[in-house]
């Protein structure tokens, strides 16, 4: 089974900074993409960020850009968002997914459960 643990999540002020962080664990191989997508009340999911593995292609929303940085860690299996100069806007349930390869074959993408960030101003 594949798990997305998620953490990081919570409230902070407008101007502030917060580094969410998502583990993916299981029996695959190293995932091939991961990345951040956010849902805010009575609106539709987002993609934030993400991150191709083959040729380390970073990818971010128009409304993150120039204020988020998404890294990833090979040894951990970990992607990390830090989100700077936060706005009230940015207050949303945050989902990491991953796409991945079994280690037995065959792909697939696991999600988290979903982080909240609360942006007070």
């Amino acid at each position: 089974q594949v798990q997305l643990v998620e953490s990081g999540g919570g409230l902070v002020q407008a101007g502030g900074s917060l580094r969410l962080s998502c583990a993916v664990s299981g029996s695959i191989f190293r995932p091939y993409g991961m990345g951040w997508y956010r849902q805010a009340a009575g609106k539709e999911r987002d993609m934030v960020a993400q991150i191709i593995m083959s040729g380390s292609i970073i990818d971010y929303a128009d409304f993150v850009k120039g204020r988020s940085t998404l890294s990833f860690d090979n040894a951990k299996n970990t992607v990390y968002l830090q989100m700077n100069s936060l706005k009230p806007e940015d207050t949303s349930v945050y989902y990491c997914y991953a796409d991945f390869v079994y280690s037995r074959g065959g792909r697939n993408t696991a999600w988290g459960q979903g982080i909240q960030v609360t942006v007070s101003s």
